[in-house]
């Protein structure tokens, strides 16, 4: 039994979606404890909810329930799931939004969400955070057996995240999520950085010094650096690297040797 729930939806917070949900899991459970991860998610993003809550749930208490929630097709036929990896649960439509979980745990096992019993009624065709997700985490937490909600689902869907290649000696990634501060997060994680040695950064035709934090450089400049998340990531001091280099996801970025000669 778990008494703490992660929640991470596109709700945003000027809407009553993201306190509706928290008044749901209460409801069902009045011992739970919540926790935000964030509510700020783009509207129907996938794609940044799944690499949000990939770099975030490990550090989560042992046995966290997770409710992440975002959910362009509410009110489809996608399933709604339920993933235990890692020590951790996760609660979810099956629109890939639990990918990385998936990835970086060596067992998981999944079940659909079907037995109506645990759902809010009437269930809206709009909100199903609220009357099919919530009630479910909450019961969830509160002992209810993985197995008692649906059947074993073996096939999840999976999003597709672009991979760094190597070639001739270079690193080619690309940037993959832009956060508040306008930092660029690529897809190039330490461990291939530190196999490649002495390197310049390159992005847009602008080669940036290799620096191990922002304020390496003046206020107003560029530099990369490995950021919290261990991957390579391009930042402007005391700025925004996304409005400097007129950057955004998709960007290529290229790691060049130092003995290339290649500026």
């Amino acid at each position: 039994m778990c008494d703490c729930i992660a929640l991470l939806t596109d709700f945003g917070m000027a809407d009553p979606y993201a306190g509706v949900v928290k008044g749901v899991l209460l409801s069902v459970n009045p011992g739970l404890k919540l926790i935000d991860i964030t509510h700020e998610i783009g509207p129907q993003d996938v794609h940044q909810a799944a690499f949000v809550l990939g770099e975030s749930y490990n550090f989560m208490p042992p046995g966290t329930i997770f409710l992440a929630v975002v959910d362009p097709g509410v009110g489809t036929s996608r399933k709604g799931i339920i993933l235990e990896a890692g020590g951790y649960t996760f609660v979810a439509p099956d629109n890939g939004l639990l990918t990385l979980p998936m990835l970086f745990e060596k067992d998981w096992c999944c079940v659909e969400i079907r037995n109506s019993d645990y759902f809010l009624k009437p269930v809206s065709s709009t909100f199903h955070a609220r009357d099919v997700f919530a009630p479910v985490a909450a019961y969830l937490a509160a002992g209810k057996a993985l197995e008692s909600f649906g059947p074993s689902v073996s096939d999840p869907v999976r999003l597709e995240f672009p991979r760094p290649k190597e070639m001739d000696g270079k690193i080619r990634g690309e940037v993959i999520y832009v956060d508040r501060f306008g930092n660029l997060i690529t897809n190039i994680p330490r461990e291939l950085l530190e196999r490649a040695g002495g390197q310049i950064v390159r992005i847009k035709g602008t080669s940036l010094p290799f620096v191990v934090t922002y304020s390496d450089v003046e206020p107003g400049r560029a530099a990369a650096l490995v950021g919290s998340s261990n991957l390579l990531e391009i930042a402007v001091n005391q700025g925004r690297a996304v409005d400097l280099l007129n950057a955004a996801i998709g960007e290529t970025v290229d790691i060049i040797p130092l003995t290339s000669g290649y500026l």
